[in-house]
Parts: structure tokens; sequence; C-alpha cells
């Protein structure tokens, strides 16, 4: 055989997927405050805060507010479609009475300027009274 000794071929580690959790970082438990057991009784996940067991995963609460996120943000979008339809239907009101911002606006620099007017004429009969 041969005279010198072969070195050991290093194997390449096994590739770990991206998405596996690590059981090194894994809480064993956490327990949940008042308004976490809210969150989980809003979610769905229980029935009762009283079913809520004293320990509860991290992976349930994280859960849990999610749903309560995305159900905020559908409740927040119907309301912006309901305000949005509502204001199209008061300015199709407005349109109805002939009312716009361009006429509103008129009309108050002609109050300004009938005021500024009215402001003048005093100061004048006032200047000619003291002479």
């Amino acid at each position: 055989m041969c005279s010198k000794p072969q070195a050991p071929k290093a194997e390449p580690l096994p590739a770990v997927p991206a998405a596996a959790p690590r059981a090194g970082f894994k809480l064993p438990g956490y327990r949940p405050s008042k308004m976490d057991q809210r969150m989980l009784v809003w979610s769905g996940r229980f029935k009762t805060a009283d079913q809520i067991p004293e320990l509860v995963s991290f992976e349930m609460i994280d859960a849990a507010r999610n749903k309560i996120r995305v159900k905020t943000c559908y409740v927040i979008m119907a309301g912006i479609i309901v305000t949005c339809m509502f204001m199209v239907y008061q300015g199709k009101k407005s349109v109805g009475r002939h009312e716009s911002l361009t006429s509103q606006n008129m009309e108050k620099k002609a109050r300004w300027r009938e005021e500024l007017q009215r402001e003048k004429e005093a100061a004048i009969a006032l200047s000619a009274k003291a002479q």
C-alpha cells in the first residue's frame, strides 16, 4: 500500500432549511398578560379567558396577535370605504344645492372686502369729525 496516510475527507454539513425552527431558542412557556388573554379570546383560540392555561407558547400568542392585526385592518378598510361613500353622497348633495368651495371662497372674500370698506369709511368719518 501507500506510504502516505490519507486524510479523512470532510463531509459537508447537511443544509438546514431556513424555515426550520431552532430548538435552542424556543421558549418553554409564556405567561400571557391580560391583553394577551383578550387577544387569545378575540382571535377564537379559546372561548373564555378561564380556559387559557397558565403558560402558553409564544407562537400561539404571536398567531393570535397576527389574527387580531388582520381583523383590525379589515375593519379599518371597511370604515374607510364607508366614509368615502358618505363623502361622495355629501358631495352630490352639495352639487344639487349649487354649493362649491369656489363659491364659498368668493363669498368669504366679498364679505372681507365689505368689512374693509366699512372700516375705511368709519376711519374717514372719525377723521372728518375730529377736524
